[in-house]
């Protein structure tokens, strides 16, 4: 194992995925990333720094939410030292449910930055995800996307970050499992979503581009019969199955492809899920190979991992896949207020780029070009079975190593 450390999967040329158009917010709201505000509130009081987590506390991926939000929760509790507060200034956090519906997120942005918030976080979903950018681009305002993994987001623009993995980090990760690609033929199985597509698209660009052929095979997100997708995969008669999924039917996935056999004619690979998901795999889990963003444990037991985990258990919560997303994402308000401005936008920004520090699963570096989160990934297999089943490190993948192709950030 090397010794650094290091929903769910594309290269920069996902950069040709169009940015769905979001209306400007109105002229009362566009001073959102103004330097020069007032810094002090009524009675000589620090102004607080508004906040709004906008996720999916409802729908598909909830349980990645609840995820997400309880790891902010530790994050900011760590970052700020138990006071809350980030250059002396007090930080307020509203919640907004988006329920996966990049409109009801949308909507839900539009009236926190009409209130005076400057930093939205927390998005689960990759299709919201592409929306929320360019609304925080038009109104000045800093934007942390959460576990949406669309290689879209990088980039896009000088206000969006993220703080979580992108899928050309999972496919470059997935790479160390495949070996040699050139002439093998590669499924990429995987919803009809922007998450899907974003996983087909850097699966062509990251293996194709190393000789493999690759297709796919696509299914609604909402299907709960998934039989008809496995055996069009087995019928294709793949060496390699590069399974991409987010949701509550994935354990009907797992018995579909148990059932017609594609575990036993291909190689899978797929990433690792939530702590949820290990028993669905049952006694097939040992044909999985899995490439992990995250696990309890994966960052070696780090002090900020073990802080994280704490935190998190302390607070009645579980700690989970997507937990370092919220907990990373807290760490970045803090040190872009501290570092750069409790008032000014841009400031914030310009503070977080190129920033290093140690978060949850080791060092990671924020780059300055285009905002892709460098940061250590993991393979991993999974032992036992049932209920008892848990992932076991296999590999720790130095971030050097599955850093996504640099590019200049839009405007």
């Amino acid at each position: 194992m090397r010794s650094s450390l290091t929903d769910t999967f594309s290269s920069r040329s996902l950069r040709a995925l169009a940015l769905l158009a979001v209306g400007a917010l109105a002229a009362g709201c566009s001073s959102a990333g103004t330097a020069g505000t007032a810094s002090a509130g009524s009675g000589g009081k620090a102004a607080a720094v508004k906040v709004g987590l906008v996720y999916s506390r409802s729908g598909l991926l909830s349980a990645y939410g609840k995820q997400y939000e309880e790891g902010f929760t530790a994050g900011l509790a760590y970052a700020t030292h138990g006071t809350n507060k980030a250059g002396g200034h007090p930080i307020e956090v509203t919640e907004q449910d988006d329920a996966g519906d990049p409109a009801k997120a949308v909507a839900a942005a539009k009236s926190l930055v009409g209130k005076g918030y400057k930093v939205l976080a927390g998005t689960t979903d990759s299709g919201v995800a592409l929306q929320m950018a360019p609304l925080a681009a038009q109104n000045k305002v800093l934007y942390l996307s959460g576990p949406a993994a669309t290689d879209a987001v990088t980039g896009v623009n000088a206000y969006t970050f993220r703080s979580g993995r992108q899928s050309y980090q999972d496919i470059l990760t997935a790479g160390t499992l495949l070996g040699d690609a050139k002439g093998k033929k590669v499924t990429v199985l995987a919803q009809n979503s922007a998450f899907g597509q974003a996983n087909v698209a850097a699966v062509k660009a990251v293996l194709g581009g190393k000789g493999a052929h690759v297709g796919s095979v696509l299914a609604p997100p909402s299907a709960t019969d998934l039989t008809p997708f496995a055996r069009r995969t087995r019928a294709g008669r793949p060496d390699l199955v590069f399974v991409a999924w987010a949701g509550s039917n994935a354990p009907a996935l797992w018995t579909a492809l148990s059932q017609q056999g594609v575990l036993d004619a291909s190689k899978v690979v797929t990433g690792l899920a939530g702590a949820a998901s290990y028993p669905v795999f049952g006694s097939a889990g040992s044909k999985v190979a899995f490439l992990a963003h995250y696990f309890p444990g994966a960052g070696g037991g780090n002090p900020v991992e073990k802080a994280m985990l704490d935190g998190i258990t302390k607070a009645g919560g579980t700690p989970d896949l997507f937990s370092p997303d919220g907990f990373t994402a807290a760490q970045m308000i803090v040190h872009a207020i501290e570092s750069g401005s409790a008032t000014d936008t841009t400031a914030m920004a310009r503070a977080l780029e190129g920033w290093s520090f140690d978060g949850p699963k080791g060092r990671e570096r924020i780059r300055a070009e285009d905002h892709a989160l460098l940061q250590p990934m993991f393979t991993a297999r999974l032992k036992g079975g049932g209920s008892a089943a848990r992932p076991e490190l296999t590999d720790s993948i130095p971030m050097a190593e599955v850093a996504p192709p640099a590019a200049g950030t839009a405007g």
